[in-house]
């Protein structure tokens, strides 16, 4: 246990509302810190729980999240428990598999269990005396003046709890937000995109993977997607992406299976077409809403976090990662301004909304670049670029990816340079063109050729070109 005999002294309470992957880890955190820490979850304990209720995307797990982890001593546990993807594995309609890497050789983002992590994380809290976790605890309502709160229990009754500071981790319909909504000058915004997702699971074949299993396996399909990640008792996850209305269209297990026959044909002996039949069925599918707000605090009582503050579509895999990097950003504005609340939440807020606005930003970008840019042959083009001129400069030209995923150089920042590093990349490749046309041209005008053993090679290089900017 870290911090002054004069912090031990005077105690602040902080309560964490919420239970899950953020809370837990900033439970940890702030009892790290020595303050007396009390989490309020409205579900029952999910170590206890015959049946865990709420999302099971797989998680990705990089380096943000990690360092997070790493901070309250949970990185080499959760990392040992979790599964390295070294590269996207494409699936193309024919069953051609193509891998793309995410970055330098030896970079990998992990696939982690996301109730596995929740129970770790929870365990690790409670591991700190000043640390109490509350299940079953729904807020009813609470002071942004006092910082009272009040919660019901199953059985009707209700507890008064009051505290220093409340941190909303209670995901994107958090309910500690709702306050946030009654003050003027507070901005928030609810996207639902129109495409839902479900999941299915690949089951092993032999007691081992059915596919290579340190791949995130995508099949991009332009409109629609379908991913598949590694999980630890050798199945994968699989997870379909489409509008609405398509799944819609879909209503016997005969149709089921027509459409993988039509657009993912080699997963149906992985999965079975049993399985298929029927657990298309088992849930409808489910919708994915991005949340942006801001300010992220009320006085210097109250501070979001996580999803509560900023839900993510999942395709960047960021969504935990950034709810993970809140904690340590919170953490390190602590340490610049003494623990003065008065001064950290504002801090905060500025800080971390820009980031936090760019992230869900990129997440619905990158929708589009795994359902439909990866099957371009000039966005692969650009990545053998790019990865290049990183390797030949690796301080001037950083990818996208690599800068979201493999280091914490802020988000918004990211974006900038991205924008920055195309438009300079993209000029360099026009005047390339430009100046191999030109000095051909010279070449031609000094030494012309038979032009009919020409024609035929430069109908084939046009061919090419077409085929290059055309997915």
């Amino acid at each position: 246990m870290e911090g002054s005999p004069e912090r031990h002294s005077k105690k602040k309470v902080v309560a964490v509302v919420g239970g899950g992957l953020v809370g837990a880890l900033n439970a940890c955190f702030f009892a790290k810190r020595g303050f007396d820490v009390e989490v309020f979850e409205t579900r029952e304990d999910i170590r206890q729980a015959k049946i865990v209720k709420g999302r099971s995307i797989n998680l990705a797990l990089s380096h943000r999240g990690r360092q997070a982890l790493k901070h309250v001593g949970m990185e080499e546990k959760i990392v040992s428990q979790g599964i390295p993807m070294h590269a996207r594995m494409i699936h193309s309609l024919s069953g051609k598999q193509s891998p793309i890497p995410y970055g330098k050789k030896g970079q990998y983002i992990l696939s982690v269990d996301r109730a596995n992590l929740n129970k770790e994380l929870l365990t690790e809290a409670e591991t700190y005396p000043n640390t109490k976790l509350n299940f079953d605890h729904k807020l009813q309502d609470w002071s942004a003046e006092t910082g009272l709160m009040t919660f019901v229990r199953p059985d009707g009754s209700t507890e008064e709890v009051e505290a220093d500071l409340i941190v909303g981790c209670d995901g994107a319909f958090s309910a500690i937000r709702k306050q946030f909504l009654r003050r003027s000058r507070f901005n928030y915004s609810q996207t639902y995109i129109p495409h839902g997702y479900m999941e299915l699971t690949m089951p092993p074949i032999n007691e081992e993977f059915a596919m290579k299993p340190n791949y995130l396996h995508i099949w991009p399909r332009n409109t629609f997607m379908m991913i598949a990640l590694p999980n630890m008792d050798k199945t994968f996850t699989c997870t379909l992406f489409m509008p609405f209305e398509e799944f819609e269209k879909i209503t016997t297990g005969d149709e089921v299976i027509e459409f993988f026959q039509k657009y993912f044909p080699d997963t149906i002996p992985l999965i079975g077409a049993d399985a298929l039949r029927r657990d298309y069925f088992r849930l409808p599918a489910q919708a994915m809403v991005s949340v942006k707000c801001s300010p992220y605090h009320i006085g210097d009582k109250c501070v979001l976090m996580g999803d509560a503050a900023h839900a993510v579509v999942p395709f960047y895999g960021q969504g935990m990662n950034a709810g993970f990097e809140d904690c340590i950003v919170f953490d390190e504005i602590m340490d610049r301004f003494s623990e003065d609340f008065n001064a950290v939440l504002p801090e905060y807020t500025r800080v971390r909304v820009p980031d936090d606005h760019a992230i869900a930003d990129l997440a619905m970008y990158n929708y589009i670049e795994m359902r439909a840019h990866v099957n371009s042959k000039w966005f692969l083009f650009r990545k053998h670029v790019d990865n290049f001129l990183h390797f030949l400069m690796p301080r001037a030209v950083i990818p996208l990816y690599t800068m979201v995923t493999f280091t914490r150089t802020r988000y918004h920042e990211a974006v900038e340079r991205w924008h920055w590093q195309d438009k300079v990349i993209n000029r360099g490749l026009l005047f390339s063109a430009a100046g191999a046309v030109l000095g051909g041209s010279y070449v031609l005008i000094k030494n012309p050729p038979d032009i009919n053993k020409l024609i035929s090679p430069a109908e084939k290089m046009w061919n090419r070109l077409v085929a290059l900017r055309t997915p």
